[in-house]
């Protein structure tokens, strides 16, 4: 499964792809330079149970760790990882 990721001044997204079918995407709004809100994240039915939503949260987890950047995880999903995953505190905005 190979994660992309597209991004402007505004608002990005990350997507999953699987034998070149969106299995999944999450897309955030930027919030200032140092941060940004996770806001919805969805995952195509067919690949349910697979894991997808939790690669595309830590997708953009490792991306926040590698610039600086800190999470606001307003999506439900999102915050739920969150929520589980002690080890990825450290990109939470708080």
């Amino acid at each position: 499964m190979e994660i992309k990721q597209i991004n402007d001044i505004k608002r990005g997204y990350f997507e999953a792809i699987e034998d070149d079918k969106q299995a999944g995407k999450m897309t955030y709004t930027w919030a200032g330079d140092s941060k940004f809100i996770i806001d919805h994240t969805e995952v195509n039915e067919e690949f349910n149970g697979k894991g997808v939503g939790k690669k595309l949260v830590m997708a953009a987890v490792e991306y926040a760790r590698n610039n600086g950047l800190k999470i606001i995880p307003l999506c439900p999903f999102a915050k739920s990882i969150f929520d589980k995953t002690e080890e990825i505190h450290d990109v939470l905005f708080r």
